[in-house]
């Protein structure tokens, strides 16, 4: 099964976010699957990002999810709004809505949060 997750929250101010990725991470070990950021979303692959009274990292279980050959992505357009270049963790790279799109028509699941 093939399982895309869309992410619109920012890491922080609600659990949305977390429980997501805690989801994603998860489903992760038995397979590979897509991750996909939009809007404040985008600040979860911020890297060199370490908040001080944070219950998680988002950016250590994104890489989880990326070395169980998962892949990653955030949205160019948002980045750019938010005035982020190249700010993103290693494992994620920029995209674009038409790979979002590409991604939506090949899944079998898409889980939005």
């Amino acid at each position: 099964m093939k399982y895309l997750f869309i992410f619109n929250d920012s890491p922080y101010g609600s659990q949305r976010t977390y429980n997501g990725l805690r989801w994603a991470l998860s489903l992760s070990r038995k397979g590979p699957i897509r991750v996909f950021f939009f809007g404040d979303g985008v600040t979860s692959a911020l890297a060199g990002f370490t908040p001080a009274s944070a219950d998680y990292n988002p950016q250590e279980m994104l890489a989880a999810i990326a070395a169980s050959g998962g892949e990653i992505a955030a949205c160019g357009t948002c980045m750019e709004s938010r005035g982020m270049t190249q700010a993103l963790i290693q494992q994620v790279k920029r995209g674009s809505l038409d790979e979002l799109s590409d991604w939506a028509a090949e899944a079998d699941k898409v889980i939005n949060f």
